[in-house]
């Protein structure tokens, strides 16, 4: 985040504005980032209100770190959605439920699949292998399947009408920007969804907020805010549908404040 995007957030802060991050992150993925920046527990002053972590499963009030709300699946749900993957030969990831989100049972059907191995190597320690049927599976924050690039994969459209009443989300691997990463999380769970809780919690209207987003798991809380944007290096799909502002390492988060008037030029 740049140090203008910085000083903008604490603008709006002072002019009574709440501000929030929308993030897939947990709060431990989350904390990590935060320190690399200097707003780590006791370092520096983060000017968020709110953190929207595990893409909408849970909320986090700043600077205290409560969690003020959370979704988890259902055991049930883990292993019916574990069943659909194994079908399909896809390497999967079962993150425990809040707080614990960074411990992880995975499994891996043996073909090459680099952001996989890549991602088991980011989180030494937190994962532990799945080794035969899984008959009583403990509730979990999220299902994550990591696929290839160009690799034989059931569409969203068609995971979604095979695992319905679950909230099922499509995103670019962060890790190698083209990997195809499918997270599935309870029925009520999205960016959006956690926007409206906090936003009636806060007797805001939905009228009254912007969005900034950078890649297809902000689609819902782009179309859901008053007015949303996408940064220059978002797919071009969504640069097709919202207006555009600079990246987010160019500012992009100070231009749509500026072009939604909150603050001036």
């Amino acid at each position: 985040m740049s140090s203008q995007d910085l000083a903008t957030l604490e603008r709006l802060q002072r002019n009574g504005v709440v501000t929030a991050v929308a993030t897939g992150r947990s709060v431990h993925s989350l904390e990590k980032a935060l320190k690399a920046i200097g707003f780590g527990k006791g370092q520096g002053f983060f000017p968020i209100d709110y953190v929207l972590f595990s893409t909408g499963s849970g909320i986090m009030a700043f600077p205290g770190r409560e969690i003020i709300f959370q979704r988890s699946l259902t055991g049930s749900d883990v292993r019916k959605i574990m069943g659909y993957f194994d079908l399909h030969r896809l390497d999967y990831m079962v993150h425990r439920a809040i707080p614990h989100t960074r411990e992880f049972l995975y499994r891996s059907h043996g073909l090459p699949n680099p952001d996989f191995e890549t991602r088991l190597a980011f989180h030494p320690g937190d994962g532990s292998p799945l080794k035969g049927p899984i008959r009583n599976a403990e509730p979990a924050t999220q299902v994550l399947a990591v696929i290839p690039a160009g690799a034989n994969a059931p569409e969203l459209d068609t995971i979604r009408r095979n695992l319905p009443d679950l909230s099922v989300i499509q995103a670019t691997s962060p890790l190698d920007h083209k990997s195809v990463w499918i997270e599935v999380f309870h029925k009520d769970v999205s960016k959006s969804k956690a926007a409206a809780f906090l936003a009636e919690r806060l007797s805001i209207h939905r009228r009254d907020s912007i969005s900034i987003g950078n890649d297809y798991n902000d689609e819902d809380l782009l179309a859901w805010s008053g007015k949303g944007y996408v940064v220059e290096n978002a797919p071009e799909r969504l640069r097709q549908v919202y207006e555009t502002v600079g990246s987010n390492n160019a500012c992009g988060m100070t231009m749509a404040a500026e072009k939604s008037g909150w603050i001036g030029n």
